[in-house]
């Protein structure tokens, strides 16, 4: 795993980190030392390998626009994917990709 300071890109999209497998990129230098943000972008590493890659980003939007045509909020939309709703209940855990189960975002479905 690589992390990537890609500042001018991510700003723009007002995001401050994203896993695009194998990397993680980040809007600021900072955030590189950031534990919270990069284990939430492990997890969505570990999350795209399980899916073989293209499987995790079909799922990804699929579940993204199915909840912002359900719920007309694309925050919400964004934090009701499955994906998201597993890597921010364990961000703060830098142990839960030690114990993680096999497909765990299937539990926050």
């Amino acid at each position: 795993m690589m992390i990537i300071v890609c500042q001018k890109l991510l700003k723009k999209l007002k995001i401050n980190g994203i896993a695009l497998f194998p990397f993680i990129f980040v809007s600021r230098p900072e955030d590189k030392k950031n534990k919270v943000l990069v284990n939430h972008e492990k997890i969505h590493l570990r999350q795209q390998l399980e899916l073989l890659i293209i499987f995790f980003y079909i799922f990804y939007l699929a579940e993204y626009y199915y909840h912002l045509w359900k719920l007309k909020n694309p925050h919400l939309a964004y934090r009701n994917i499955s994906f998201e709703k597993e890597a921010y209940a364990n961000e703060c855990n830098p142990d839960y990709l030690k114990k993680r189960t096999f497909w765990a975002f299937l539990q926050y479905r």
